[in-house]
């Protein structure tokens, strides 16, 4: 793995399809980020409100798209994130009922374990599958996209050249735009325009510890301005672009190898 950082206990280990999170929570608005959350208390309790609902407890799971708040008494915490796209339907609403129900103390302290690894570096380069098995204990069932659809995923998260559009990806797949969204649903079960966001959103995460130009870095990743860049990110992460790098100053970043492909294929 790549790191980008000083030593740190706070970390972020980022692959294509999963984000292992450790460091400050901050005080963020309401979120609604286009992945699934595994939240875990590092010491004390963690808050949630959905739907202006309060539970309290060290493990939370919510869906992708699922507007809400979350608190922890301690200023770390951890946060799993998965990307809906590489499962089939129904796996993480079943994640969700397994780590929140009867055992739910045995997957925190899995999941602890995992960070405690990772403090000490004892994991090396990691898939998809492996990093399953380090946090649940087991690797989840992998979506199979339809080709034209992997194609038009990887051109989304390339993130250089001109924005990626659904006419530009559906004359690459020889259909109608119309067609080819319908296809795009389908298979990833979310909109291209959602998808398209939510991305654009998660790639600042490789960047958040580095000392830029947030104007600069809205314009390298897509936004057409500021004010739209600072707009989506407080929607998905329920805080401001600028609270983010603060906060983020100490986080050490590693990468899977397959994620240092695709950012160099991008620069």
């Amino acid at each position: 793995m790549e790191e980008k950082g000083r030593e740190s206990d706070h970390l972020m280990l980022i692959t294509p399809e999963r984000v292992f999170y450790a460091g400050f929570l901050g005080r963020p608005r309401k979120r609604t980020p286009g992945c699934c959350h595994v939240y875990v208390a590092v010491k004390a309790s963690l808050h949630l409100t959905i739907d202006d609902v309060l539970a309290t407890g060290e493990l939370f799971v919510t869906l992708p798209n699922q507007r809400h708040s979350i608190a922890s008494d301690y200023r770390t915490v951890i946060s799993v994130t998965l990307e809906p796209e590489s499962m089939p339907d129904g796996v993480l609403e079943a994640l969700a009922r397994r780590l929140t129900g009867p055992d739910r103390s045995v997957y925190a302290r899995k999941i602890l374990v995992a960070y405690a690894l990772l403090r000490q570096r004892r994991y090396g380069d990691i898939t998809t599958a492996e990093f399953d098995e380090m946090c649940f204990g087991e690797a989840l069932p992998r979506r199979m996209l339809d080709p034209r659809v992997t194609r038009a995923v990887a051109r989304i998260e390339r993130f250089s050249g001109e924005p990626v559009t659904a006419d530009t990806c559906a004359a690459e797949a020889g259909l109608s735009a119309s067609r080819f969204l319908h296809l795009f649903k389908e298979e990833t079960g979310i909109s291209f325009r959602s998808f398209r966001a939510w991305k654009r959103a998660r790639h600042l995460l490789h960047f958040a510890n580095q000392d830029l130009n947030l104007a600069h870095l809205a314009q390298d990743i897509g936004y057409p301005d500021s004010t739209h860049f600072s707009h989506s990110i407080r929607r998905f992460y329920g805080l401001k672009p600028r609270a983010i790098f603060v906060g983020s100053r100490d986080l050490a970043i590693y990468r899977s190898s397959e994620t240092v492909r695709e950012l160099a294929e991008a620069s």
